[in-house]
C-alpha cells in the first residue's frame, strides 16, 4: 500500500484536509503487508501551510487545542499503523514533516533532503509532534528544538531520525519493502507491538508461546527445516 503526499505545489504542506486525509488512509490499512509514506514532486513535507498557519492567528485557546488535537491524532494514527510503515524522504521534511519521519518505522532519505525542527523560528514550537520524535533522536532534541536550524540527512542518520541515506531512494525503499515482504505477516505486525508495549516476564514467554503454535509460526519453522519457501513469499 502506498500513501502519498499530493499538494506538490504546496510542497506537500499540511492543511486540516490533509491532515484529515492522512488520519483516515492510516486507520484503514486493513492486511497491508507494508504501507510507504512518500511525498509527491521535490519534497517530502514541507511542514504547516502558510495559509492554514494564517488561518490560526484568529483561532481562541480552546480551538487552538482541538486544532492541535487533529496533528496529535494524525501522527499517532501513523505511529500506531499495525502494519509496517516506510518513510520515503527526498527534499524538504521541516517541522511536521520531520514529525511524519519520526512516525515511521523505517526511514529512508535521499542525500540531499534536509531536515528541522523549525517551531521556534515562529514563536511555537514542536509539542504536538514530541512524543513521537523525542523516542528517536532522545537528547539531541535539546539542541534541534531550541535552534530550529536545518539539518542535512546524514545529520538525520546520526541523530536517529532516518535509517538510511542513499543515493538510489527508490532502490532502497524497495529493497526494505522486499525485506518486509519475505517476513511472516503477523509475525511483522506483532513484532511492531512488541516494539510499542515492551512486555516483560511472563508476558513474553505467553507471546512467544502464541506465535510459535499458531498457524504462521508452524509454517515458517516447518518451511525452515524442511527448506522451502514458506506459503506467505
Amino acid at each position: 500500500m502506498r500513501v502519498t503526499l499530493a499538494r506538490p505545489e504546496r510542497r506537500n504542506a499540511f492543511d486540516a484536509a490533509l491532515i484529515a486525509d492522512l488520519t483516515e488512509a492510516f486507520a484503514n490499512v486493513d492486511d497491508a503487508r507494508v504501507v510507504i509514506l512518500a511525498g509527491e514532486g521535490e519534497s517530502f513535507c514541507a511542514g504547516a501551510d502558510v495559509d492554514w498557519q494564517r488561518s490560526s492567528i484568529e483561532l481562541s485557546f480552546d480551538e487552538n487545542v482541538a486544532d492541535a488535537m487533529r496533528l496529535y491524532r494524525m501522527c499517532e494514527t501513523i505511529d500506531r499503523c499495525p502494519a509496517p510503515v516506510v518513510a520515503q524522504v527526498q527534499g524538504y521534511a521541516l517541522g511536521g514533516g520531520s514529525g511524519l519521519v519520526a512516525c515511521a518505522d523505517v526511514a529512508i532519505a535521499a542525500r540531499e533532503a534536509v531536515f528541522g525542527f523549525s517551531e521556534v523560528k515562529l514563536g511555537i514550537i514542536p509539542a504536538v509532534i514530541s512524543p513521537f520524535v523525542l523516542p528517536k533522536i532522545g537528547a539531541n532534541a535539546r539542541r534541534y528544538f531550541l535552534t530550529g536550524e536545518r539539518f542535512d540527512a546524514d545529520t538525520a542518520l546520526r541523530i536517529g531520525l532516518v535509517h538510511e541515506v542513499v543515493d538510489d531512494l527508490d532502490g532502497a525503499v524497495e529493497r526494505v519493502v522486499g525485506e518486509l515482504l519475505t517476513s511472516g505477516p503477523q509475525a511483522v505486525r506483532e513484532a511492531k507491538r512488541l516494539i510499542r508495549e515492551r512486555p516483560t516476564g511472563d508476558e513474553t514467554a505467553q507471546t512467544a508461546a502464541r506465535l510459535r503454535s499458531g498457524e504462521e509460526g508452524q509454517e515458517g519453522l516447518r518451511a525452515f527445516l524442511e527448506k522451502r519457501t514458506p506459503s506467505w513469499r
